[in-house]
């Protein structure tokens, strides 16, 4: 019989142990990494960002996911996150839920994961012994929602603004009216009767009272007549005496 050197026999136990630990390792790592959720994709590694995990969009820390969505649990005392909404105007690319051995990433509308909230019982994948891990921390990546396309409207023709007759105030009336005219005051001719005619008379002649004052003016006549001669006298001896 030939004889077996220890040599190869060496080798060949070396590249199996070798193999075998290859295999150990594996089977370790996808018992580390197996989820009970088949919404789920387990990954057998910690992971804090999108880029990280290879997904797309921006990150939204567990710290501000308040902001963002309307949620319970996800803490580190609970094993499961409900995400019930989302806030308007934002998509959703991930949620990554980290526990144990590794995460969970869960994408709406795949795996049978709905599209819009709610989500609930998000969880992280089981640990080494098969158990389901609490939650250390999770996170989303999110996008902006594609705004939609504006329907161009048809250009109404500018309407001619029509102008306003302007209004013309009226003035306010006067205390008096215009319409009342302030009739011009009748002056009244007021002839004076001649002296001694109030009673009445004919021709403009005094008028008779029954007494007769004729006498006054012989009287005035004579006065006078007989100043002037004084007058006369007076003037006459002056003369006389120079």
């Amino acid at each position: 019989m030939p004889t077996i050197t220890r040599r190869p026999l060496r080798a060949g136990l070396t590249v199996a142990a070798a193999t075998g630990l290859a295999l150990l390792g594996t089977a370790t790592s996808a018992l580390a990494c197996h989820s009970d959720d088949t919404r789920a994709n387990p990954v057998d590694r910690n992971v804090t960002t999108c880029a990280g995990a290879h997904l797309p969009g921006t990150l939204v820390t567990q710290e501000d996911a308040a902001s963002v969505f309307t949620f319970t649990g996800g803490t580190t005392k609970d094993k499961y996150l409900n995400i019930t909404k989302v806030a308007d105007g934002v998509t959703v690319e991930a949620v990554v839920v980290k526990g144990g051995d590794g995460y969970n990433v869960y994408e709406p509308g795949k795996r049978e994961l709905a599209t819009t909230p709610p989500w609930e019982k998000l969880r992280s994948p089981l640990n080494g012994g098969g158990q389901q891990a609490t939650i250390s921390h999770w996170f989303a990546c999110i996008g902006k929602a594609a705004q939609p396309t504006e329907t161009t409207q048809p250009t109404k023709p500018s309407e001619t603004p029509t102008t306003q007759p302007t209004e013309t105030e009226t003035p306010s009336a006067p205390a008096t009216s215009p319409a009342e005219t302030v009739a011009p005051t009748s002056t009244s001719a007021v002839v004076a009767a001649p002296a001694g005619n109030e009673t009445g008379g004919t021709g403009g002649q005094l008028a008779n009272t029954g007494f007769d004052n004729a006498w006054l003016i012989y009287i005035a006549a004579a006065l006078l007549v007989v100043g002037g001669g004084l007058l006369a006298l007076l003037k006459f001896r002056r003369r006389s005496a120079n």
